[in-house]
Order: C-alpha cells, then structure tokens, then sequence
C-alpha cells in the first residue's frame, strides 16, 4: 500500500462527494430501524432544539422515593377509562404514561397488557391490590409538570438515573450543534446510482438523526468532510473511510445508556451504515452507580474517540492486507475451516472475494471481507451477528 493520507479537512470536497466502496464491510440498521419509527415530533434539526426540549423537561421533573402501599389507585373523575394515582404528600393526582403503567404494573407483577383492557376501576382495584402487598416496599418515581403532572417513570429505589439532557451536553462539548459548525454533523447521502457519498446535504425532518421522544434520545452524527484514506480498491482509487458514533439514553428505564464508535464509508438516504469497521461499543445500565460510570467512563471515552488520530485503525487494516494467510485453494479452505466455517461456508466466502476483487483471498483482509459479505446475506439477525462477530475477532488478531 502506498503512503497512507488523512485527506486535508478543509480541501474541497471532489466533484460533490466522495466515491466509495460500500460492498465492503458490514452493514448496520441500527440508525436505519430508529429513522423509520420516528415521527415529525421527535425529529430535531439541531442539538440546541435537541437540548433545550429534554433540559426543559428535566426542569419540570422531580424524582423521589415512596412506599409503595402508600400510593393510592383511582379512576380520573372526568373519564372512566384513565387512572390517576394520588402519590404521599401530592397535591394532585398524577397521570402514568403508557411506559409508567407498564412499568408500575411489572414491579407488583400484573400483566400490563390485560390490565389495559380492564375498565379503569376494575383495572385499579388490581393494581392497588399488587400496591398493598408489595414485597419491595419502595420504588421511585419521576414526575413531570407539562400542564398536568405526569408519572414518566417508576423504577426501584435504586434506580441510576442519567438524564437525557447530560448525554446530549456530552456530545456537544465535541459536535457543537451538529450541524457543521464542527467537524461533526448530521451525514449526508449516498447516492446508489454513482457510488458518491455526498456530504452536503440539508438537514430536515426528513433527513436528521438527532431524535427524542417521551422515554428516550438517540443521536448519531459523522465527521464526513475529512475522508481517511486506508489502502487502494481494486482499481487503484482510495478505500475511503469516515468516523461516525452514534449513542443513546433512557431517563425512564426503557433502555440502557449506551455509544457505539466505528468507521464507515456511506450513509444512505434511509439511514443504513455501509462499509462499516471497527465497531466498538459502551453500555451502561441505570444501576446504583450510573451517573458516576457516564462521569469516568462513557463520556470520557466519547471525546476520546472524537478527538484521537485515525492512525491506529490505518494501520490495522494496512497489517491486515499484508499478512498474507493463504496461496493455494488448500491453504483458503484450511484456514476457513480451522476457524470454525463449514466446507459450504468456506466456499461461498472464498467466492464473495473472487466476484468483488477479482481474485481468491489471500490476505487477513480479503477474508474478513468475504465473511462480512456472507453475513449480510443472512436473514435471522443471530447468524448475522455471528458471523460478523467472528470476522472482527478475526482483524482484531492481527499483529
């Protein structure tokens, strides 16, 4: 491989975009799956409008813990078909959410879903009876004033909360508004018909990975103006790459805190990830010790992750060309059965590579290739996984 480049951030960007390669790699939904289900309320064109609604809203909440046989269960007196809950020292009674009643019906051990067909005094006479005899004896609530108070949340007492506005101000201090004001952005579009990944693109409803709703946040943003050359397609035209990461949060319970940093070479207009290498990912569950492991671990390893040299991922996927593992047909079908492919497997990724590049596997690199376009071909996601999983224990050994 010639001199390896970290393409000039402020050159202009050719011809409109970027030719890449996206046969390469994985594929990831995961922004893909959160785009589709979001609606226009949950989309936001800025991390300033991102931060001002989920800042505002953690303003407007309390949390605090209670004993559970304290709380009482009553039907609103202005419709039979909603309960309300009258918390110790309330001045008012409290709404539960649709996530809240599920929430509070699980810890006392109701099925949620047939209490919500219940006519809400039958419904309530069951859940106040599952209050009553509570074995835990506390839990915590979260309480927000929108117009009326709602119950967003009812955990255990021991519940780590990390707000959603904290994760957001975590990506700030790297993105800024995300939106170009620094090297990190909400991405552009591939456009399939050239193979050119164009960076520029305007951000709308449409088009924005920045998204809340009543339980959660998700962002995810790339740094797509500053392309990092890491070897040569077969035709002679850099392998592009860009750095993405995207993270989440729940407030609520409804999932864990958690990041995920990796290189891709495009982003399409349904927001699928393509060409992507060296996945990592974090996770943190809302325990005891939350707030103090986003503090010393997550956030940490976000700014890190933004502001360190992409040489070292170079380099790998430079060692992992080099290290030649395989000349002959009997050596390519011996390393892929050693490492657990079976005789049909093997085959069908020796093929992938001789269709894509022209030629059999030879290197650490054509064969992690070749396994993560055999995975894509899966159907159940468990197989893919799998596979993926083990193309990048494969490039994760190389020396």
């Amino acid at each position: 491989m010639g001199v390896v480049e970290v393409l000039d951030p402020v050159a202009p960007v050719r011809s409109g975009g970027w030719k890449v390669d996206v046969s390469r790699g994985e594929r990831n939904g995961r922004v893909s799956s959160e785009w589709f289900n979001r609606p226009d309320d949950e989309r936001y064109l800025s991390l300033d409008d991102l931060w001002a609604n989920v800042k505002g809203r953690s303003e407007r909440s309390r949390s605090r813990v209670v004993q559970t046989a304290d709380i009482r269960v009553e039907a609103a007196r202005d419709s039979a078909d909603r309960l309300h809950l009258v918390l110790p020292k309330a001045h008012e009674p409290v709404a539960p959410t649709h996530w809240a009643f599920g929430q509070l019906a699980s810890i006392v051990g109701a099925p949620a879903s047939y209490l919500r067909q219940l006519p809400a005094p039958l419904a309530g006479i069951n859940l106040q009876y599952g209050l009553t005899n509570h074995r835990a004896e506390q839990v915590k609530t979260f309480e927000t004033e929108d117009g009326r108070t709602e119950l967003r949340a009812v955990t255990g007492p021991d519940y780590g909360r990390i707000h959603d506005h904290e994760l957001v101000e975590a990506v700030q201090r790297i993105a800024g508004n995300g939106t170009g004001d620094t090297r990190w952005k909400v991405p552009g579009v591939l456009d399939w018909s050239t193979g050119v990944y164009n960076p520029d693109v305007e951000i709308s409803r449409d088009t924005t990975t920045l998204y809340a709703s009543d339980r959660d946040v998700f962002l995810f943003l790339v740094d797509d103006h500053n392309p990092i050359e890491a070897g040569r397609l077969p035709d002679g035209s850099p392998d592009l790459y860009f750095r993405g990461f995207y993270c989440w949060n729940s407030e609520v319970g409804a999932k864990t805190l958690g990041m995920a940093s990796f290189y891709l070479r495009a982003v399409c207009q349904n927001r699928n990830l393509w060409g992507v290498e060296d996945f990592q990912e974090i996770t943190i569950r809302h325990s005891k010790y939350a707030a103090s492991r986003f503090a010393h671990e997550a956030a940490p390893a976000l700014t890190r992750f933004a502001n360190s040299s992409p040489q070292g991922f170079v380099n790998g996927i430079k060692a992992a060309r080099q290290q030649i593992v395989a000349r002959t047909d009997e050596d390519r079908d011996d390393f892929l059965r050693k490492r657990g492919f079976s005789k049909a497997e093997s085959g069908k990724i020796i093929e992938k590579v001789l269709m894509e590049e022209g030629r059999p596997p030879e290197s650490i690199f054509d064969f992690v290739q070749g396994i993560t376009r055999l995975a894509r071909d899966k159907t159940q996601q468990d197989a893919r996984l799998d596979m993926e999983g083990r193309a990048k224990k494969l490039l994760d050994r190389v020396g």
